[in-house]
């Protein structure tokens, strides 16, 4: 059963009368060079003790968790409830509810497509700073009246702490949106040479057909750009959400749906993931995929789209960012305390599941007995539980599925390696992980080598002599190469490690965790089985969501078919 929660008005009046809301809307008045406000990171609230910031906070949480919302499908504008629903649950109290949402059918998946065709004949007409006064609106929004929901919901569904999700769902997509709307003019103000005569231009036009924008469960944030950045530039979107992070997904296009975004640019499809992937992967209408998630999804879709290619009408554009096995490598000059930071903080926020997370650790034996008992006294005053309980660093992995990969990974770990700290999980409240610190004498151990996405590290401990050695082994371990880090107080070591592991890794820091990257500072991407490394937060992504057009006008065409040397002698 379908119903509609409002229906889109055939004209929208104006003041020359009313013409049809599905027409595109041109004003010479707003004729001229247009900018958009110069972008600046948000400066994230930390909710410390006594904070109007953390009180607000608290009562959102309270009232929210008080709640359990009917979550539809929402196509072209309309809520459509289907009676077959999934339960959205607190990962650190699995037993509380916090939202049905309704499992979109075939037919709804066909309609979403059909949707998104319809909406795209007005949103690509529209003015680019048009579409762009959408997104920085909906930013304004999630920076004032929507923030505590939206970080609320994240801490809620997704068991992040306060301040992992704050990061997240409100700054980093506050980021994204201000920040894609200043690439996006940017991009559109390059415009190739003209010479005397001649007038050159380059449009940017929409893709043909509908992007599918696929997103995870580990951050709000990428959900909002995964929609939004092919949005900007004029393509409409069927969007699949992980169902572990359907709350914080609703709320965001509630929040969009304020700013103004029309009916059908970006249509929410909650479902069997399999199936709606293999629906629109098949249709002729696909134009692009923005996909973060699993390395063997993002392949298995690759593939599909390649047996399809005399489907479609064009070479869909294919954007994706997958997994990581990220690395800390010490440099016998590293400060001892920094390297120990980085590894609890790398690899145990918000329980490791980052794409960016410190999974493995190369430390040279001169310096591990202090990284380890640094690292290991951190890991013993850090708490593990309820988010909504601030004193927490730590809270659940996001579902049964994950706690028990995990809770193998350990099993593993105690039997064929060295457990230093943690190395235990409860699953009877919440799916609690405690932090772990491994210590193998083999760095192909299978910890070293495969993504956990849990609070797992693994250390190896390097001759200090091997060190040109060891670089090389970090190359060559892992099949990722999404982010690392190398810590050296000593500059040669810094030359090298970034030269030796140039390819290893698409976000490379020194002297800092390999997590946290911010929107126009790191763009955000790696190579390998890391994805396609198109950079979220940056010009280079949105370039993937515009189809090019050269225009050459000649102002005085040739009157003569004949070439200078074709005269006599």
């Amino acid at each position: 059963m379908s119903t509609t929660a409002s229906p889109v008005p055939a004209t929208s009046a104006t003041t020359e009368g009313t013409r049809p809301a599905t027409g595109p809307i041109l004003d010479a008045a707003f004729a001229g060079v247009r900018r958009v406000p110069e972008p600046v990171n948000d400066a994230s609230r930390s909710y410390a003790p006594g904070t109007p910031e953390r009180a607000e906070l608290k009562a959102r949480l309270k009232s929210m968790a008080a709640e359990r919302i009917d979550i539809p499908i929402i196509i072209g504008g309309r809520e459509i409830r289907t009676g077959r629903t999934a339960q959205a649950v607190m990962p650190h109290d699995h037993s509380h509810v916090l939202a049905d949402y309704h499992l979109a059918d075939p037919e709804h998946v066909q309609e979403a497509i059909a949707a998104a065709a319809a909406a795209r004949r007005e949103w690509a007409s529209w003015p680019w700073e048009d579409r762009a006064a959408v997104i920085l609106r909906a930013a304004e929004l999630l920076a004032t009246s929507w923030r505590s929901t939206i970080v609320a919901a994240t801490m809620l569904g997704q068991s992040k702490t306060a301040n992992q999700a704050e990061i997240d769902s409100a700054s980093e997509m506050i980021d994204f949106w201000r920040f894609n709307a200043h690439f996006a003019q940017e991009l559109y103000s390059e415009q190739p040479v003209s010479s005397p005569g001649m007038w050159n231009q380059m449009e940017y036009r929409a893709l043909e057909g509908f992007v599918y924008a696929v997103s995870p469960f580990n951050f709000t944030a990428i959900g909002g750009n995964l929609t939004t950045a092919p949005a900007l530039m004029g393509n409409t979107i069927v969007w699949k959400p992980a169902a572990s992070a359907m709350l914080s997904s609703y709320y965001t296009l509630r929040v969009l749906e304020e700013a103004g975004l029309p009916p059908g640019v970006i249509n929410m499809v909650p479902g069997d993931p399999v199936e709606i992937s293999r629906l629109l992967l098949d249709s002729p209408e696909l134009a692009g995929v923005h996909f973060t998630g699993s390395t063997a999804v993002f392949n298995s879709m690759w593939k599909k789209v390649a047996e399809n290619l005399e489907k479609y009408r064009g070479y869909p554009r294919i954007v994706g960012e997958t997994g990581g096995k990220d690395f800390i490598i010490a440099h016998p000059s590293a400060d001892a305390e920094a390297v120990a930071v980085a590894i609890a903080r790398g690899g145990f926020e918000y329980q490791g599941q980052k794409c960016s997370a410190a999974s493995r650790v190369y430390i040279p034996e001169s310096l591990w007995a202090e990284v380890r008992d640094r690292t290991v006294a951190m890991m013993k005053d850090i708490n593990v539980g309820d988010v909504r309980d601030f004193r927490n660093f730590m809270g659940a992995v996001i579902d049964e599925k994950a706690f028990k990969k995990i809770s193998g990974y350990l099993d593993d770990a105690n039997e064929r390696a060295r457990v230093l700290q943690g190395g235990t999980a409860s699953g009877k409240e919440g799916f609690f992980i405690q932090p772990t610190l491994i210590q193998t004498e083999d760095p192909g151990y299978r910890t070293m080598r495969e993504e956990i996405f849990g609070p797992v590290v693994t250390a190896y401990v390097y001759p200090d002599g091997k060190w040109h050695e060891t670089l090389e082994t970090v190359d060559r371990t892992s099949p990722y190469a999404l982010t690392g880090a190398v810590f050296s107080r000593d500059r040669r070591g810094v030359r090298e490690a970034v030269s030796a592991l140039r390819n290893a890794a698409g976000n490379f820091y020194v002297n800092d965790k390999p997590t946290g990257a911010v929107v126009g500072q790191q763009p955000f991407g790696g190579s390998r089985a890391s994805g396609t490394n198109d950079k979220a937060g940056s010009k280079l992504n949105l370039v993937r969501w515009v189809n090019a057009r050269t225009l050459k006008e000649t102002f005085a065409p040739s009157r003569d078919y004949r070439h200078p040397y074709m005269g006599e002698e």
